[in-house]
């Protein structure tokens, strides 16, 4: 979990636990004008994106105890509760509505699709960063040498003095782990 997720769930946390005003307030000035854009970029006229980011902030401050951060990021759960309202608005005013995830032809503008990576991506990384921090530390390592400053196996093994085969078999076993926690946090599929 980043830093800044980890705040965030503390501030829901005490929101939930303590009605914390402050707490609350500096959540919906993180997140309201995020989510205002959001909802402007998936064609929402200003005011309705002003209505439905009060209504999905109202939900957060009303139920706050339902956020799990063990399960999504809290900007994940709030733009899909925004993303979910406006779908809900669009099919109670208009009887033609027909959402567009019901087909597979996409007709979207760039922006939405920007805005919608931008949630998927966010929601991969807590996943990864999650399977990251499961690691063993001596996995961990080596997995940081090897991508964050890039060196080999070999390299790695003569920076930290283990035997090459024990280097590559760390590695591996570490990806064979990040592989199955993405696997079960439906980031990657199961070969």
């Amino acid at each position: 979990m980043t830093p800044l997720a980890s705040e965030h769930a503390a501030l829901v946390a005490a929101v939930a636990e303590k009605r914390d005003r402050e707490a609350f307030t500096r959540l919906f000035d993180y997140f309201g004008p995020r989510l205002n854009a959001y909802l402007i970029r998936l064609g929402c006229d200003r005011a309705s994106a002003e209505e439905i980011t009060q209504d999905v902030m109202v939900s957060l401050w009303r139920k706050a105890h339902l956020f799990e951060p063990a399960k999504s990021s809290l900007a994940t759960w709030l733009y899909r509760i925004a993303r979910n309202r406006r779908i809900d608005i669009l099919r109670r005013d208009r009887v033609d509505f027909v959402d567009p995830d019901d087909f597979a032809l996409d007709v979207a503008d760039e922006s939405t699709v920007d805005a919608e990576r931008l949630v998927d991506a966010q929601s991969r990384d807590d996943v990864l960063r999650g399977a990251m921090a499961g690691l063993p530390d001596e996995q961990l390592a080596l997995v940081k040498l090897a991508f964050f400053e890039s060196l080999s196996h070999s390299e790695i093994a003569e920076k930290t003095g283990l035997p090459l085969g024990t280097v590559k078999s760390r590695i591996r076993l570490a990806f064979t782990r990040l592989r199955r926690a993405l696997e079960a946090g439906g980031v990657v599929e199961a070969e």
